[in-house]
């Protein structure tokens, strides 16, 4: 399939203005049903905010994709499987759902995008050959697609921030399924990507709207399924890593969030305030510079994972573990991994107390 380079500039141009339109209409919406974000302790905003702006997000990409991609095989099932998690996540910005209705609608709007193609149909193994995981596959990438989805509404705990990591996202898989000959794949995600451009504006520090659980949910669920219809047909070992690398800050602040509250014996679903976004802001950084140093890291792990398609397995292996290095040893030293206190730097700790 061939797609002309002026496709992707009208879809990218689709997606933004439609989402950048559709804002203020968000904002006026979510007033009125009553979904809004008011102040406790685990937030860090101080006044009573809409949160709709997920719904610009949504219609900016489904407006795009219906232009940009036929409605059928996999690209039906992540149209579909985006409305049902959309309205979800927006029944829940007006309503507060209970964890588990929030579950069963991301597992519905998974099973939906599975049943039309969005499949893991093989893993690579890493000594030689593939491993076809045959009836494995269904629920592996459920697995995916509901754990990729819930990890990006973890992180929507900063103005802008959710959106930005999922953007540099959006963008790093899009250039990614260009290179491997996913062009449709490619062409979805630079949709994504102008969708969040539209919002972002509204959103970045002091934000105007929130996305809510619509947009989180939404951003997660489109992110892994164009992971898996995009990303995961390659034969080479290195392809098992590359959706993990590509949506790394997600992954592996959901994964050391689990693990530290495993080790703390609470809930895995229990919240805290020890999420990396959370971290930064008690070594002393503001509310922007935490989101900016979280949107560096993201760029980091887009262009590895690019990387990681250009380059031989020896090479290929040498990123893997640098950026491992880098992702322990960084978790480490701020707390995320323990959730204990780290010590404030000297002039940081006076500027706030002093």
């Amino acid at each position: 399939m061939s797609i002309h380079w002026q496709s992707y500039l009208v879809a990218f141009i689709i997606a933004l203005v439609v989402a950048r339109i559709t804002v203020p209409l968000a904002r006026k919406l979510a007033f009125k049903l009553g979904a809004v974000d008011e102040p406790d302790a685990r937030k860090v905003h101080t006044n009573i905010m809409p949160r709709l702006g997920g719904l610009a997000i949504f219609a900016g990409f489904v407006c795009a994709a219906a232009w940009a991609v036929q409605a059928q095989g996999p690209y039906l099932g992540i149209i579909i499987g985006g409305i049902i998690v959309f309205a979800v996540g927006a029944l829940d910005d007006v309503f507060s759902l209970s964890p588990w209705a929030k579950l069963a609608g991301q597992i519905l709007a998974a099973a939906v995008a599975v049943y039309c193609g969005v499949t893991v149909h093989f893993m690579t193994n890493p000594f030689d050959g593939l491993i076809y995981l045959g009836k494995l596959g269904v629920p592996l990438t459920l697995l995916w697609i509901v754990g990729v989805t819930n990890a990006v509404n973890l992180v929507d705990g900063l103005d802008g921030l959710a959106a930005g990591v999922s953007g540099i996202a959006a963008l790093s898989m899009g250039i990614i399924a260009f290179q491997q000959g996913e062009p449709a794949v490619a062409l979805l995600c630079l949709a994504l990507v102008g969708a969040v451009l539209g919002f972002l504006p509204y959103n970045f520090h002091p934000a105007r709207i929130f996305m809510g659980d619509a947009g989180a949910l939404f951003l997660g669920f489109v992110l892994a399924c164009l992971a898996v219809v995009g990303l995961a047909k390659s034969a080479a070992v290195i392809s098992l890593f590359v959706p993990i690398v590509v949506l790394g800050i997600p992954v592996f602040d959901t994964f050391f969030a689990i693990i530290r509250r495993i080790n703390k014996k609470v809930p895995i679903f229990a919240p805290d305030k020890n999420h990396l976004h959370h971290r930064l802001m008690a070594l002393g950084f503001s509310h922007r510079q935490s989101v900016l140093i979280i949107y560096g890291i993201s760029v980091i792990f887009g262009g590895a994972a690019v990387a990681l398609t250009y380059v031989t397995s020896p090479q290929a292996t040498l990123i893997l573990a640098l950026l491992l290095v880098f992702v322990v040893i960084g978790a480490t030293r701020i707390g995320i991994v323990t959730g204990r206190e780290v010590k404030h730097k000297p002039q940081i700790y006076t500027d706030i107390h002093g």
